[in-house]
């Protein structure tokens, strides 16, 4: 079976939900909350190694009309029997 670092965030944009994958090493709230004001357009997709980003918080991307944001991680498959764990 193989491990994959999939996250599924869903989120408000002024009222309207939005969903997207994402694939990273670890998931917090943080991170999602600058993950999905990233997915709206307000917040810089980082380069691979930029570390020294700004990441956008909560109280910002609310201020933007970001709201509701969840996360979860994906379901993993078991690709030897087709099904999930």
């Amino acid at each position: 079976m193989m491990s994959s670092d999939l996250f599924t965030i869903e989120y408000r944009l002024h009222g309207e939900r939005k969903a997207f994958v994402i694939r990273l090493e670890q998931m917090t709230n943080a991170e999602a909350w600058h993950w999905a004001s990233c997915d709206a357009g307000v917040a810089l997709i980082p380069r691979y190694g930029q570390q020294n980003i700004k990441r956008v918080s909560r109280p910002l991307a609310e201020k933007y009309g970001i709201t509701d944001v969840r996360w979860r991680g994906s379901a993993t498959l078991d690709w030897s029997t087709g099904s999930a764990p």
